[in-house]
């Protein structure tokens, strides 16, 4: 199929910031196109419960946040496409996006792909993938009732995973290769004030061992180089995430880690390409701040069409 329209704006990806970008572009009356992936919602579909989200004082469900947005966007006109874009050109406008169904056309471009898990990338680690080897607790956590499990990392979603853990794991205890967190002291105090999670420092994972499913790992001190093998029954990788920018690389301007600059508060190298959201943000990479983000991005199209168009 050949989508012969020129969209005014196009979005790339569909988690908050994505999503947010479709409400306030919409409600400008640019008729947005969402390529919302072929999983669309971001993060957001990994987590349970949303707890810091503000004007929901009980929390909220993570899909169902992501579903009351993507309704909100298609409430004031975003077409919602769900289909991953596997090219893009940036060289000429129109903008073209290819996707499975075809290539479409914008004026501009508003990329909000978010980012992925990093994994630790040991041969073991990819043979014990979902027969132990897990990056997202809320998924999995329940599959390890009563079983002594490990959280890999030391950051924020290292400390948040191996708390949610808790609620059915026997034992956490959290591997991390420094020989302190870089989490928030919120999270880690959290983290350590719970009887059920304990800490091993200098230390990194060097293999996962088993036959059918999981049952230990090799752990190495990093600083004597000694190893041990420790019997476990789940592993949960949380070392962080890697931007999602495969497709743009030689388009725009990336950092070394692959994250797209900023120019300005949305903008990029290339005039009409906006950005929002994780696949920028390192930092904070929270659904509200991503969602904020989203909303500059719109607002800042909106005011580059107005200039571009009288």
């Amino acid at each position: 199929m050949q989508d012969s329209q020129i969209y005014k704006v196009a979005i790339i990806g569909s988690g908050p910031a994505g999503l947010t970008a479709g409400i306030y572009s919409a409600r400008a009356g640019l008729k947005p196109l969402i390529l919302a992936g072929l999983t669309f919602g971001g993060q957001l579909m990994l987590t349970t419960e949303v707890e810091n989200f503000p004007g929901f004082p009980q929390g909220i469900m993570g899909p169902e946040l992501m579903q009351n947005m993507l309704a909100q966007a298609e409430r004031f006109g975003a077409k919602i496409v769900y289909e991953d874009v596997s090219e893009v050109d940036f060289k000429n406008k129109p903008f073209k996006l290819k996707a499975s169904s075809g290539e479409f056309q914008a004026e501009s471009v508003i990329i909000t792909t978010g980012a992925s898990t990093m994994w630790l990338g040991i041969p073991s680690e990819e043979q014990f993938r979902g027969k132990g080897v897990s990056s997202c607790a809320t998924c999995d956590g329940f599959f390890f009732k009563n079983k002594d499990i490990i959280v890999i990392g030391g950051g924020d979603s290292a400390m948040e995973e191996a708390n949610y853990l808790t609620k059915f794991a026997k034992s956490v205890t959290i591997v991390h290769r420094r020989d302190s967190f870089r989490a928030s002291k919120i999270m880690a105090d959290r983290a350590l004030a719970n009887p059920k999670i304990s800490v091993i420092f200098n230390t990194e994972v060097t293999e996962f061992t088993g036959a059918e499913k999981l049952t230990g790992v090799v752990l190495k001190n990093v600083n004597t180089g000694e190893t041990t093998n420790m019997p476990i029954d789940g592993a949960f990788v949380a070392i962080g995430h890697k931007p999602n920018t495969d497709i743009f690389k030689g388009q725009i301007d990336l950092d070394p880690k692959g994250y797209i600059i900023p120019t300005d508060t949305t903008k990029t190298n290339i005039s009409g390409v906006f950005v929002a959201g994780d696949v920028r943000d390192y930092r904070y990479r929270q659904a509200i701040t991503a969602a904020g983000m989203g909303c500059m991005a719109a607002m800042d199209v909106e005011k580059h069409l107005g200039m571009d168009h009288g």
